[in-house]
């Protein structure tokens, strides 16, 4: 499906998005950096939008743009992502400890088992690592969340469609962010999975909300889990 809509998709996300995309990804960037990490993976990468502003803000570390999406990884190299691989989210080829920050950016809610995705990313993030879950949410104000849905579910599709012909697509974004976990129940997901001391950021009146953890560090999460 991804690979089916790569040449359509920065087209898509920036029309559909109003081009909120561009301040969500400049936010996620602003915090990577100020961990100041030296190895960083952006999984789920896609087209490499994320992966650029990091290259931008943290001019000096090594960057991995990781997807498994051939399609998707060839246009970001196009656009100047350094470093591509493509990767299975649930069996990254990557040692153990390898990174100071993993972020995925509307990549975990297309991971089924999402638990197993976040065990992987546990794996290879180092101790006292930083993890950065960008992704869709629903808005807590009813009147926005109606409004949202509304556009979720009756417009993007037929915008989608024109703008990259695969209407399917634009179908299933509306129903996987509905069913995916939200708020407590992420960082409950999250500090369940190997992480600790989870929180919440929500974006835009809560269409996006950014999550962020550190890695097990040897201390109890949060939430006891």
């Amino acid at each position: 499906m991804f690979g089916s809509i790569a040449r359509r998709y920065d087209l898509a996300n920036h029309v559909l998005s109003c081009g909120f995309d561009f301040l969500w990804r400049n936010r996620a960037a602003e915090l990577i950096a100020g961990w100041n990490p030296k190895k960083v993976v952006d999984l789920a990468a896609g087209t490499g939008d994320l992966t650029l502003a990091l290259q931008k803000a943290l001019p000096h570390s090594d960057i991995v743009a990781a997807d498994f999406s051939e399609e998707m990884l060839a246009i970001a190299k196009a656009k100047g992502v350094k470093n591509v691989v493509v990767a299975d989210a649930l069996a990254l080829p990557f040692g153990n400890r390898f990174f100071d920050c993993l972020a995925i950016a509307f990549g975990l809610r297309n991971i089924k088992d999402r638990s197993a995705a976040l065990r992987e990313m546990a794996r290879v993030l180092n101790d006292n690592g930083h993890l950065l879950i960008m992704e869709f949410s629903l808005p807590r104000i009813s009147i926005l969340r109606a409004i949202y849905r509304f556009y979720l579910h009756r417009l993007i599709p037929v915008l989608g469609s024109l703008l990259t012909g695969k209407k399917s697509a634009y179908d299933y974004l509306g129903d996987s962010i509905e069913e995916f976990p939200e708020g407590e129940t992420m960082l409950r997901l999250i500090e369940s999975n190997g992480f600790r001391k989870a929180s919440a950021e929500p974006l835009s009146g809560g269409i996006v909300t950014i999550y962020t953890a550190e890695g097990s560090g040897g201390s109890p999460s949060r939430h006891g889990d």
